[in-house]
């Protein structure tokens, strides 16, 4: 699997350049930095990207720094799929999402000229320093980032065995040092959040018991296998 990084972002809907579509085993991912982006103006264009009902749930948010990062996600999304468009301008207000029996968000594929687009795939994630866009053609795609000095307010292992398959503990409890430990907590726990969210069922339909993530440290580049345990209950 490939993966492209992409940090462009747009100043307007008009300067979106042309992205070419991920290949089957490819995965691109767009992401901004909150901080980076201070102007008012700029913010003010992109709340015009969005609809009309995103634009009501940016105002429900209370606060100006959440108000921020809602406004930066939705316009990351629309210019995101926006620039994959057989149309070169291919206005980002024009999209149209769905969501599924679960609620995950969708591309409503829109024909041109008779012809649909390849099936589009995103997901989106984000904390108060990043914020991610993950895109693939063909495929469930599923993303989530963390902060990565998230502090966990109970023990590792006693949040773990409550959540965590028993070999995900067995695991964690293998490592001495406390900051690695706590550190490969969160790494287990962005994987298993990004899988339940590519799998779109929802985290009640898919408990985070219920499959395990191996992981292989011994690898120079990390060796990640997803397996259904079954030996926990469903």
């Amino acid at each position: 699997m490939k993966m492209r990084f992409h940090r462009t972002f747009c100043a307007a809907p008009s300067s979106l350049l042309p992205a070419r579509l991920p290949s089957p085993m490819e995965t691109h991912f767009w992401y901004i930095i909150p901080d980076e982006v201070k102007s008012i103006s700029l913010l003010n264009k992109y709340m015009e990207i969005l609809s009309p009902v995103e634009k009501q749930n940016v105002l429900c948010m209370p606060d100006d720094q959440l108000r921020k990062r809602a406004i930066l996600a939705r316009t990351l999304v629309r210019t995101t799929i926006a620039r994959y468009q057989k149309n070169c301008h291919f206005d980002p207000r024009s999209l149209k999402f769905r969501k599924n029996i679960h609620g995950k968000p969708e591309v409503e594929r829109q024909s041109e000229d008779g012809l649909f687009p390849p099936p589009l795939h995103f997901n989106i994630s984000h904390t108060s320093s990043l914020i991610a866009c993950g895109v693939t053609v063909n495929s469930q795609i599923g993303i989530d980032v963390e902060e990565k000095q998230r502090k966990i307010k109970n023990n590792v292992l006693a949040f773990a065995r409550r959540y965590f398959s028993f070999y995900e503990v067995e695991f964690l409890s293998a490592i001495s040092d406390s900051e690695v430990q706590r550190q490969e907590f969160i790494r287990l726990w962005t994987l298993k959040e990004a899988y339940v969210k590519a799998l779109g069922k929802g985290f009640s339909a898919a408990p985070f018991k219920t499959f395990t993530i191996r992981v292989k440290p011994a690898t120079k580049e990390g060796h990640i296998v997803l397996a259904e345990d079954l030996d926990c209950e469903v």
